[in-house]
């Protein structure tokens, strides 16, 4: 148990918490010189180790862990100071228990329980007696305070990340970009082989346009489009706007997507246009993938039709569907949501425009192909790999739970069947075998919250529909699939090191946890919630947040064209600030980097390798090339800010 100094003003909240076991918001670690000895004590005795504490801060009344890396002859015995910005010691304690092994180097893997500490404040701890070691300063606040930051900086990513004619010159030194897509020509589906590395058309197909699809936001590092990313962070962020609607920048950013979503529908046709650009060629079809450069250039190519480029400058729009026929469910699904969403937001204010979305929400839902045949894949991408995905009942619980919301909302007696369905979709999603949770490829947790606010006021449900029961039972199953996980690793880390998106998963916990107890109002998951923020945000081996920006140790080599060519890469300048990377992957993926003759070359480590911090058969690293760890995306930031929205309310 931590001691007080004299005097101190910290409040000390009750014996109860101080003996539950914390699960904290983390831990970010700022490594020490080589000389640097334990403030107490003996220096030839102690033991260098490293500590990870939150760099962003924890909120007052949330538990506050912080993990320390070294030997068990160093740490089984060592103490604690915390330290306030005047240099005051305010705590004092003994290094808690072991949580695990994770490697060679730092071999044992110990807590520091912080969660009697609420007083705001900017503090730093170190070690003391048998290990030596210092932290970053990180801050004690409010949520609010802590976390409206951290969302306006996710909106300045996504105003970097604008094309078009409407980019803002003051983010990132932006250019109009990609005005060739104003008069866009649109193309039969591409063919890839099994693995979608290579086009096998030798030329693509014209069957249309042109049309205007200028505008949006470009998906990732690359300048491709897609409406099924974008439909996904347009939601997270019109939900996060429920409770952030003091963001700045916020509500702009959700009209930048939605007008963007709103283009690529044709309602007159019924047709939903899925993506602009080409990612994937071949010899004679040279793509988005195959140069690196400011997105401006594309436009300056003097180009004609049949040269290798010409895609690169005009780029080719591909439709989810043929004009009035069937549309993949997933996309129908999250694109009516989206629509809907935008009708709830207005329905008080511009009852006309409401109206005006929720009939195109019905339109896109109403086309949707319900009845997929077992060898139909979905539309995500061009190719399929880009974003794999295979549940699709989700988003049409997604998109049937916010039309009844949106209808409920502005008198509409569509509101009780739509409800209905949505009921029957998440029961064949619950009873389906293609789970997940949180993240772009399935947006059940968004979906099923709502619903069950829907149901707390009509608790009609249709036959074979999904009870509110089924609904919590499942949230609860998303999250503890990573209470279990992180239960057994050092750091408490819920998602799982050596798979894609390990970092967006976790923010997708940490909203479910949110969302699960703004439905429910069972608060069992806050704390799970808050400990996997703050693993995202430096409570990592690694010691380095996977927010750019955010703390001490955060990604400086992001890959990401605009980034590399355009900002700064040693952190002092224009960076890329808000963007959300990947974090780590498999230690195998990273075998090969990306290089191109015009990337600037950077690789940057926290004055040590990051080797020295792999484990779990994982890898992170900071360097241009690394796209399976340090490229940011918007699906990847959305689902933090909302996180961050869901956790300051």
């Amino acid at each position: 148990m931590p001691t007080f100094p004299s005097g101190s003003k910290l409040s000390l909240r009750s014996t109860a918490l101080l003996a539950t076991t914390a699960l904290g918001i983390g831990a970010v670690f700022y490594l020490l010189p080589e000389n640097g000895t334990a403030p107490d004590g003996d220096p030839s005795q102690a033991s260098p180790a490293v500590v990870r504490v939150d760099q962003v801060g924890y909120a007052i009344g949330e538990a506050k862990q912080a993990f320390v890396m070294g030997t068990e002859a160093g740490l089984s015995r060592a103490g604690y100071r915390l330290v306030d910005e005047h240099g005051t010691t305010v705590v004092t304690g003994q290094v808690g228990s072991r949580t695990g092994t994770w490697n060679s180097k730092y071999p044992d893997v110990h807590t520091v329980d912080l969660s009697a500490v609420d007083t705001p404040g900017s503090y730093r701890l170190e070690l003391t007696g048998t290990a030596s070691g210092t932290s970053p300063k990180f801050r004690i606040a409010p949520a609010k305070d802590l976390l409206t930051p951290l969302i306006e900086d996710n909106v300045r990513f996504f105003q970097a990340q604008r094309d078009g004619a409407d980019v803002l010159p003051n983010v990132m030194h932006r250019q109009p970009s990609h005005l060739a897509d104003r008069q866009a020509t649109v193309y039969a589906a591409p063919h890839y082989n099994e693995d979608g590395t290579e086009l096998l058309d030798a030329k693509l197909t014209r069957v249309g346009g042109p049309i205007d699809v200028s505008g949006g936001w470009s998906d990732a590092g690359d300048f491709l489009k897609f409406t099924h990313t974008t439909a996904y962070s347009t939601a997270d962020l019109l939900l996060a706007l429920r409770t952030a609607p003091h963001a700045a920048g916020l509500a702009d950013e959700a009209e930048q997507g939605l007008a963007w979503l709103d283009k690529m529908w044709d309602g007159r046709t019924g047709t939903l246009y899925a993506q602009v650009g080409i990612g994937a060629g071949n010899d004679n079809v040279r793509t988005d993938h195959d140069v690196w450069r400011l997105p401006e250039a594309d436009d300056k190519l003097d180009v004609k039709p049949g040269d290798p480029d010409y895609l690169i400058k005009n780029r080719p729009v591909f439709r989810a569907n043929e004009p009035g026929a069937l549309i993949s469910p997933n996309l129908a699904g999250r694109v009516a949501a989206v629509f809907a969403l935008a009708a709830q937001n207005s329905a008080q204010s511009d009852p006309a425009a409401a109206n005006s979305w929720l009939d195109k929400a019905a339109a896109v839902y109403a086309k949707a192909n319900t009845k997929p045949g077992d060898g139909d894949e979905l539309v995500t991408a061009f190719p399929h790999r880009f974003y794999p995905e295979e549940s699709w009942q989700d988003d049409m619980e997604f998109g049937a739970t916010e039309m009844s919301l949106a209808a409920k909302a502005l008198g509409d007696d569509r509101a009780s069947g739509w409800q209905q369905q949505a009921g029957q979709w998440a029961k064949q999603y619950i009873d389906s075998d293609t789970k997940g949770t949180l993240g772009v490829a399935d947006v059940s947790a968004l979906a099923h919250a709502d619903l069950l606010t829907a149901l707390k006021t009509d608790s009609k449900s249709g036959t074979n529909s999904a009870t509110p029961a089924d609904l919590q039972n499942d949230l609860r199953r998303q999250l503890d699939d990573g209470v279990n996980r992180a239960a057994k690793d050092p750091f408490r880390a819920g998602a799982v090191y050596t798979d894609f998106d390990s970092v967006p998963h976790t923010f997708g916990l940490v909203a479910t946890a949110q969302l699960y107890g703004k439905a429910t109002g069972d608060h069992h998951y806050d704390a799970f919630g808050a400990q996997q923020r703050g693993w995202a945000l430096g409570a990592n081996s690694w010691g380095s947040t996977f927010m750019i920006g955010a703390g001490e140790v955060y990604p400086h080599c992001p890959e990401h064209q605009l980034a590399n060519l355009g900002g700064s890469l040693d952190g002092t300048g224009e960076i890329l600030r808000g963007a959300v990377v990947n974090g780590p992957n498999a230690a195998e993926k990273l075998a090969e980097l990306n290089t191109f003759p015009t990337m600037k070359r950077c690789s940057s480590s926290p004055g040590t390798p990051w080797s020295d911090f792999d484990g779990a058969k994982a890898r992170f690293l900071d360097d241009a090339g690394a796209w399976q760890t340090v490229e940011p995306s918007v699906d990847f930031t959305s689902t933090a800010l909302l996180a961050f929205a869901l956790s300051q309310s």
